[in-house]
C-alpha cells in the first residue's frame, strides 16, 4: 500500500511537471499511474496520434452503472512574456496561498481528488468513482472527445460528471460553447496601380469581418439569451488577421480567425451559416466576375459545445444535495463539461479556486479552497459507499 500523500504535497508534485499544451504530460500521467497503483487501482491510458500526451481513466469502486466521473485538464496555459516572481513550476507557499502554473486550473482539483482515494479505497463503495485526466484543453479541449468516447465504452455509463474547473466551489451548471473558424479568401493578384484587374484579398475579407458584426448584433437580438452570462447572448470575435505581400501588389490571400461564443450550440451553427450564405450570394460572385478562381472558405478548427442548464440534471442534483448549495452560477468560459453532456453524462462544474488567477502571473490557489473542495468529495464518497 503506498503511503498517503496530502493535497498540498500532491500539488507541489503536479505543479513540478511542465505540462504547458505544447509540451508532453506523460511524466505526470506516469507519477498519477504510479500513484494509483500503490492503492491497487489499475488505469485505463491511452496515447494521442503522436505519442507524445496521454489521458487516464482510474475507477474505484465497482464497475457498475451510475458513477460519479471526477474530471480534470492536466495541461496548463504558457509562462513566457509574465512576470512571475517565483519559479512557475516550482510550488510556493505564502499568506495561506499555493502558487504555481495550474495551482487553480486545474491541478488543484487532481490533487485534492488523488489525495482523497486512500479514503475512496477505505469505503465499500456501492456507487464508484471515476477519475478521469485530459490532456489538450487549453488548446480547444482536443483531447476530451476521443477521450470521452472511450470512457464511454470501457466504462459502465456514468451518471454525472463533475468538472473541477476553478468555480470557488460553487456550482456551475452552463458555460458558454467555444467554436473557433478561419477563414481563408483568396483573390487575384497585380499591381496596386491597376486594382480594375485583381481581387483584393484583404478587401474582401473586411467585407466578411463586416458582415460578422452584422451577425453579432443579430444575435443580441434573435439569438439564445441568458441574463446569467455576462453578456447575457452569443458573441462573435475576429481574433487575428493576416494578408497580401507588398504595399505595390494586390493582395492575392487574406485569412482571419475568428470565434463564436455561444450560449446555445445553434447560434455558432447560425453564424457560420450567415458568413457562408452572405460569401456565395454576394461577394464570391462579384469576385468572379474579374477572377473566376477566386474563393471564400471557411474551416472550423475547434468547436467546444456549451455546457446547457437544464432542469433534469442529476450532476447538478447530486451537487446540491452534498453542498446544501441552492442556486447555480454560469461561466462564460468554455470547458469540457459541455462535451461529456454531449456524450450523455450529465456535468456541472465544481472545483477550487478563482478563474481570476488562472492564466496570469502568480497563479495561486487558496488552502482553504483545497479544504473544501475535501470536504465536498469526502461527502461524495460517503454518498457513494451508502
Amino acid at each position: 500500500m503506498a503511503s498517503k500523500m496530502t493535497a498540498k504535497e500532491l500539488l507541489g508534485s503536479l505543479i513540478g511537471f511542465d505540462t504547458v499544451s505544447a509540451f508532453s504530460n506523460k511524466a505526470l500521467i506516469d507519477f498519477v499511474e504510479g500513484y494509483l497503483a500503490g492503492f491497487d487501482i489499475s488505469c485505463n491510458i491511452a496515447p494521442n496520434e503522436e505519442g507524445t500526451k496521454a489521458d487516464l481513466i482510474a475507477t474505484i469502486g465497482p464497475m457498475v452503472e451510475g458513477g460519479i466521473v471526477l474530471s480534470g485538464h492536466t495541461d496548463v496555459v504558457p509562462v513566457e512574456g509574465q512576470d512571475w516572481h517565483s519559479d512557475p513550476f516550482e510550488m510556493i507557499e505564502k499568506d495561506g496561498r499555493l502558487f504555481g502554473r495550474g495551482a487553480c486550473d486545474m491541478k488543484g482539483f487532481i490533487a485534492v481528488a488523488l489525495s482523497l482515494v486512500p479514503e475512496f479505497v477505505a469505503r465499500d463503495l456501492k456507487i464508484p468513482i471515476h477519475l478521469v485526466f485530459s490532456y489538450d484543453e487549453e488548446v480547444g479541449c482536443l483531447g476530451a472527445p476521443a477521450l470521452i468516447a472511450r470512457m464511454c465504452k470501457d466504462i459502465p455509463m456514468p451518471r454525472a460528471a463533475i468538472i473541477g474547473e476553478p468555480t470557488s466551489m460553487k456550482l456551475v451548471n452552463a458555460h458558454k460553447g467555444s467554436a473557433l473558424y478561419e477563414t481563408t479568401v483568396t483573390g487575384r493578384p497585380g499591381h496596386s496601380s491597376q486594382t480594375h484587374m485583381g481581387v483584393n484579398a484583404i478587401s474582401y475579407a473586411a467585407a466578411c469581418i463586416q458582415h460578422l458584426s452584422e451577425i453579432a448584433e443579430e444575435l443580441k437580438v434573435s439569438g439564445t439569451i441568458d441574463e446569467r452570462f455576462e453578456p447575457p447572448h452569443s458573441t462573435i470575435s475576429p481574433g487575428t488577421i493576416e494578408g497580401g505581400t507588398a504595399l505595390n501588389i494586390i493582395a492575392e490571400e487574406c485569412k482571419f480567425i475568428w470565434d463564436c461564443r455561444s450560449i446555445s450550440e445553434d447560434d455558432s451553427a447560425f453564424a457560420l451559416k450567415r458568413l457562408e450564405e452572405y460569401c456565395a450570394e454576394t461577394l464570391i460572385p462579384k469576385m468572379r466576375e474579374i477572377a473566376p478562381e477566386a474563393d471564400i472558405q471557411t474551416m472550423t478548427r475547434v468547436n467546444v459545445p456549451p455546457l446547457v442548464a437544464s432542469d433534469d440534471n442529476p450532476a447538478e442534483a447530486l451537487v446540491r444535495q452534498l453542498t446544501g448549495q441552492n442556486q447555480a452560477s454560469v461561466v462564460s468560459f468554455g470547458a469540457e463539461a459541455g462535451l461529456f453532456q454531449e456524450a450523455g453524462v450529465p456535468s456541472v462544474i465544481c472545483g477550487p479556486g478563482s478563474i481570476d488567477q488562472a492564466h496570469r502571473p502568480d497563479e495561486y490557489v487558496d488552502l482553504s479552497q483545497l479544504k473544501e473542495c475535501e470536504e465536498f468529495l469526502i461527502k461524495l464518497a460517503d454518498w457513494a459507499a451508502t
